[in-house]
Parts: structure tokens; C-alpha cells; sequence
């Protein structure tokens, strides 16, 4: 074994000094983020795109391997996106060979469990080149799909890391078609079509789109935003951009503090669902953009909004037992309900914030899940903690058994967020609200502590902020006993008519 004090002390130095040119080149936020850097393992993957087969083929690069064996692991599901995907099944044509000019040595490898390549070679094998096609032909915002004339690629369900350098810095080139013109990706940018990330987890939250559509950007604070926009018809009917820069900076001034320096928007065809990702958000459309009315134009900006506090509330604000990410199978969190309830709750709030809708129409939409929690079955059945808990078991169940079953966090946790937001208006008298929650959770946590929460540090930081413990909605979460509405709506001048917030 080496000096241990002395190559910590050289490890140390080199990492400051790094940060320093990083901050200098405002390449990095002032804070420093979760698990980067620290690996030995160097990595470089080539992708090229196959439009005919639906493939992309993949190309590792590994060096500064040691002992006999490399073990190679690919996740089997999509941070955000609480369904196990089992990606390893689209692989094919795996092969290993050693790229040493000298003592060459037979290399040979065995798949061990579903989703773990072992590689075995020579002590004397420093590099490796891996290869193998994945098959991208599944719609959804966590599945990749190759088409003639554009490509979707979630990172994760594509590329293996070397067990135990997750924490490893990786470049990435993509080659793709001649007539392709564009990719956009919340990756930072070294050359036309090379991209680097700090570390795996950085790199699995940094989807590629590529192909042909059409490409606006725009800045807020002097941030850059990049939009990809595969079907824009109708865009420019309605003033979504704009709208969207209003939700940008009403959430950043809530929040008080910006963890990126480049977002970008991947908004495809016609599709379900979205999915954030630290500096970027993935979601599929309705086609194009001619909305029916008003209200469909809303819902539609309501979900880009979602997506975007997510990069706050679950990507820097989150439950501890999400870190470090385990990819190689379920997680379990009682407090989930905090990372996709309270956002559905902000959604409508940052419109509000914003000045594009008022306060009865978002009590409107909040309405609406007031009646589908006290209408449907499941919330005498199961709490909102043991729904966050059981997610892999109730991810989108949301057909007649579900709603017999379970009490989704996207129906009853935003209904937690009101009457959280107005207990502790109600114990400060007025001073305080859910915001500086959450504003001291992103400071405490993700800036300061560079960590997620516990349970009982959530609830600590409502009881902070009240000033007493919160213990009636706690119970409101943790059990099936009824909300009585009346006893806080009241404090905002309101009650509940047939499940409908209404003014007196």
C-alpha cells in the first residue's frame, strides 16, 4: 500500500486546485457537488447511431485498470422513474479484448446476475475496449428509441460503469447520421460532439436528443436555456416560452439559489410523461402545440413547471435513502411523498407566482385533488407514507385496482402541501410559510450538509420553521384517518362544498 498521508495530501491538492480553476471558469456552482470526482478508472465511450436496426453502438474505453478481473454494471432502473426497467435485457454482442501492445493475455467474461459483466484478464491488462449493441426501440421518457430521423438516449439504460468508479469522471462522443443536425443534452460540452460529466450518477441524469427539429434559446439571470422542439406546430400561438421564463425566474427567486449553469428543455413528439433531471427535463407532448383552450394550455405549462422544481425538491432537496444511488435495484423511501406530492403542489403555486394564474385557480386545481382522494377507495387503505414507501409496487397503477388500493402522492401529496403551507401561515401569523421549508432543506442539505434527509430531519425542519411540531398532519401522512379540510381552510377564508374549495 502507498503512504496513505502523503498521497491524501497530493489527492487533496489536486481536487482544490481543480475546483478553483472549475469555480474560475464558472464551470461549476460555488458549492461543490454530491460524489464528484475520486475515481482512478479512466472512461471514454464512443456511441454511434444505427437508424435501420434500432441499435446504438456502444464503445468503452477503460485504462488504468487493475488486478485480473474488471466488473462492469449497467443500471436496471431511472432515477425519477420508480419501475424497474431491467435495461440489460436490450444488450447484445458483448465483447472484450485488451488494447495493450505488449503482454498480451487471453481476456474472457461471464454475466453474473442480470445486470453485471465480469471481465477477466492479467494482472498485466491496464486497458480494455468493450463493445456491444443496445437495442432502442421503447417509448417512454426512461427508454431509449432510435427512429430514421431521431434518436432518444437515456444514458443510463446505455451505458455500464466499472463497479466501484461510479464517482469517476467520463467523456462521451456521439456520432451520429450525416443529415442529423442537432443534439441537445444537459451535459457540458468539450467539442462539436463530445460531451463530459463529473461522475455516473451526473452522466445517467443527462439524456440526448438528437436528429432534426427546431432549436430556441433564451436566458433568465444570465443563464442559458436551451429548448428542443420536435413538433413545434403551433408553438408561437400561445406564449409558452415566454411563461416558461416567468416560472424560471419565479422559482429561482423562491428558492434563492440556482445549482446549474445551462438547462435545456428536450420536448418530443407525441407521447406520455416527463422526467427531471438536474439540469435538464425530458418530457414527450400532445404532437403540437394548437391547445384546445386555455385550460389545456395550463396543464401543459403546469407540467414543464413540475418538472423544473423537481431540479430543486428530489434532485438537490431529497430523501437520504436515494443516495448514493443504487442502480441495481429498488430503493425505498417513506418520504417520496415530499419529492413528487409537494411538487405537483408548486406547480400550480409558481403559476401563481408568476402571474398566470390567481389564487382561485389554483385552488381549483387543488380542488381537483381533494375529489379524487375522497372519491376513490385506496385513501382509506394505505397512508401517503406507505405509498412513497411501496412505489415499485405502485408505480402508474392507476387503473380500477389502484384506485381501489393505494392513495397516490400525486393526488393526496399536494393536498398535504396546502394544508402544510397553511398551518405553519397559521402558527407564524403569517411569517413564515412552506417556502422557507424548503428553502432551508436545499441550504441545510444539499448546499451545506451535501446530503439528503432523514425522516425525522423533515419533519424537524417543519416544527423549525412553525416553531411547533406539526404532529396533526404528520398523522395525516402517516395514517388513513380523515382530513378535516374546514378546521385550515378556514384560515384562508374558505371551505369544502362537494370536495371543492370555495370562498364564502
Amino acid at each position: 500500500m502507498r503512504n496513505r498521508n502523503v498521497l491524501f495530501a497530493f489527492i487533496t491538492f489536486q481536487f482544490l486546485f481543480a475546483i478553483t480553476l472549475a469555480i474560475s471558469a464558472n464551470q461549476l456552482p460555488l458549492h461543490t457537488e454530491r460524489g464528484q470526482g475520486g475515481g482512478s478508472v479512466k472512461m471514454h465511450y464512443s456511441l454511434s447511431i444505427d437508424t435501420i436496426n434500432h441499435y446504438v453502438d456502444v464503445t468503452l474505453h477503460a485504462s488504468n485498470l487493475t488486478g485480473t478481473s474488471t466488473t462492469l454494471k449497467m443500471p436496471v432502473w431511472a432515477p425519477g422513474y420508480y419501475k424497474i426497467m431491467d435495461y440489460p435485457v436490450n444488450v447484445i454482442d458483448f465483447k472484450a479484448e485488451s488494447t495493450n501492445t505488449q503482454h498480451q493475455s487471453p481476456i474472457t467474461y461471464e454475466k453474473s446476475g442480470k445486470c453485471s459483466w465480469i471481465i477477466s484478464h492479467s494482472a498485466d491488462t491496464k486497458e480494455l475496449t468493450v463493445s456491444y449493441h443496445v437495442y432502442c426501440n421503447d417509448q417512454s421518457v426512461a427508454s431509449a428509441q432510435i427512429e430514421s430521423n431521431r434518436a432518444f438516449l437515456p444514458l443510463n439504460g446505455i451505458l455500464m460503469y466499472v463497479d466501484g468508479e461510479k464517482d469517476s469522471p467520463v467523456t462521451l462522443s456521439v456520432s451520429m447520421p450525416d443529415n442529423w443536425q442537432h443534439i441537445t443534452t444537459g451535459l457540458k460540452q468539450e467539442n462539436t460532439a463530445t460531451y463530459s460529466a463529473p461522475n455516473f450518477d451526473r452522466l445517467y441524469d443527462s439524456p440526448l436528443l438528437l436528429g432534426n427539429y427546431e432549436t430556441r434559446s433564451f436566458t433568465v439571470d444570465g443563464r442559458t436555456y436551451d429548448m428542443a422542439i420536435e413538433t413545434p406546430q403551433g408553438l408561437d400561438k400561445w406564449p409558452l416560452v415566454s411563461d416558461m421564463q416567468k416560472v424560471i425566474k419565479a422559482c429561482n427567486n423562491l428558492m434563492g439559489d440556482v445549482p446549474y449553469n445551462r438547462y435545456a428543455f428536450l420536448m418530443m413528439k407525441e407521447g406520455q410523461g416527463g422526467l427531471e433531471h438536474l439540469n435538464s427535463q425530458a418530457i414527450f407532448t400532445e404532437g403540437n402545440y394548437n391547445f384546445k383552450n386555455r385550460d389545456s394550455y395550463l396543464r401543459f405549462l403546469s407540467f414543464m413547471a413540475h418538472e423544473y422544481f423537481h431540479l430543486y425538491n428530489v434532485k438537490s432537496i431529497r430523501p437520504i435513502e436515494l443516495e448514493p444511488f443504487n442502480y441495481d435495484g429498488e430503493i425505498f423511501s417513506h418520504c417520496l411523498w415530499v419529492s413528487e406530492g409537494l411538487t405537483v403542489y408548486y406547480e400550480y403555486k409558481l403559476l401563481e407566482m408568476a402571474g398566470i394564474i390567481s389564487n382561485a385557480e389554483r385552488l381549483e386545481r387543488l380542488s381537483a385533488h381533494i375529489k379524487d382522494i375522497e372519491e376513490h377507495e385506496g385513501q382509506k387503505h394505505q397512508s401517503l407514507r406507505q405509498f412513497s414507501y411501496d412505489i415499485f409496487l405502485n408505480f402508474m397503477n392507476w387503473g380500477p385496482q389502484g384506485l381501489k388500493t393505494t392513495v397516490s402522492y400525486y393526488e393526496k401529496g399536494p393536498v398535504i402541501g396546502l394544508l402544510l403551507d397553511i398551518d405553519i401561515q397559521r402558527a407564524t401569523g403569517g411569517k413564515k410559510s412552506l417556502d422557507d421549508v424548503m428553502r432551508l432543506l436545499y441550504n441545510r442539505y444539499y448546499k451545506e450538509l451535501h446530503r439528503g434527509f432523514t425522516e425525522e430531519e423533515l419533519w424537524s425542519a417543519f416544527a423549525e420553521v412553525a416553531g411547533q411540531p406539526l404532529d396533526d398532519i404528520r398523522t395525516l401522512v402517516d395514517t388513513t384517518v380523515p382530513i378535516d379540510y374546514d378546521s385550515y381552510l378556514s384560515y384562508i377564508g374558505c371551505k369544502l362544498v362537494n370536495n371543492e374549495i370555495v370562498a364564502p
